[in-house]
């Protein structure tokens, strides 16, 4: 199992726990953490016995963005890690999900400050659990920067236009629940058990099919910018060959039987 000094990896059953672990900086994203994520979503992909994967933060807070020291030229810890950029230039598109969609479900377990390159890498996820105490904000205007992690692309598609602008353009900061008025997250629950939550819709997740998994998740995305006949007919491509998977069959059985189906990725 991978990991960096800031960049944590554990199991919890069939799901992949990354944990963004540089408390003291607020999670701001340093090159050993890009690297130890970029890895963690390989990990996750290239092992079918992980399910699902939760995204989450260290110390209370889930990222406050890119460290500003290293954009203005003064270094960035983690030098041992150059090696890798220099080899994939790409490698931290990838690490932000800017240049990378992972196959299985990615759970956000957002706690303090999700700012900046936090909420563009929160666009790349699929399910968002928030404490309420957590915020929300692209400040890059503000700072006379540019949110080029792909929010100008993303944050219109997924929530109305009206209020991806207003975010984009005020760099404003956002709470918990204003997160949630917009569509920006799915659940506010209490401070410190955001990763409770993740977990619980992890645990929900991974005992669905996970061919059956994948593929719903698949076609959501390819489809998203079909025209409704384009969609219907590359679900159809995608989604019928799952009924021919000896784990639907299992499915079948295991509903027959009033028992939990026993899945094999077959």
């Amino acid at each position: 199992m991978g990991g960096t000094e800031h960049l944590t990896v554990q199991r919890e059953g069939a799901t992949l726990v990354l944990t963004l672990n540089r408390p003291e900086a607020k999670n701001a994203l340093s090159l050993a953490m890009l690297v130890g994520l970029y890895d963690g979503w390989v990990e996750a992909d290239a092992d079918d016995s992980v399910r699902s994967i939760v995204f989450t933060g260290a110390g209370g807070s889930f990222c406050a963005g890119m460290d500003l020291k290293a954009l203005a030229g003064k270094g960035m810890e983690g030098e041992q890690y150059r090696d890798r950029l220099k080899a994939d230039p790409d490698l931290h598109w990838k690490a932000m999900l800017r240049h990378h969609r992972p196959r299985k479900p990615v759970i956000a377990a957002v706690e303090g400050h999700c700012v900046a390159g936090g909420t563009e890498m929160l666009q790349g996820t699929d399910i968002r659990v928030a404490g309420e105490s957590a915020t929300f904000g692209l400040f890059e205007v503000r700072r006379g920067l540019f949110p080029i992690g792909g929010s100008t692309v993303r944050l219109q598609r997924q929530i109305p236009r009206t209020h991806a602008l207003e975010m984009l353009l005020t760099g404003r900061r956002y709470s918990a629940r204003e997160a949630l008025d917009i569509g920006l997250i799915g659940h506010v629950v209490p401070d410190g058990t955001a990763l409770a939550k993740a977990l619980e819709i992890a645990e929900q997740i991974n005992a669905c099919g996970p061919l059956a998994v994948e593929a719903v998740k698949a076609s959501v995305y390819e489809t998203a910018e079909m025209t409704e006949t384009e969609g219907l007919a590359a679900e159809l491509k995608r989604g019928w060959p799952v009924f021919d998977t000896a784990d639907a069959k299992e499915g079948a059985r295991a509903f027959a039987e009033k028992r939990p189906p026993t899945y094999k990725r077959a």
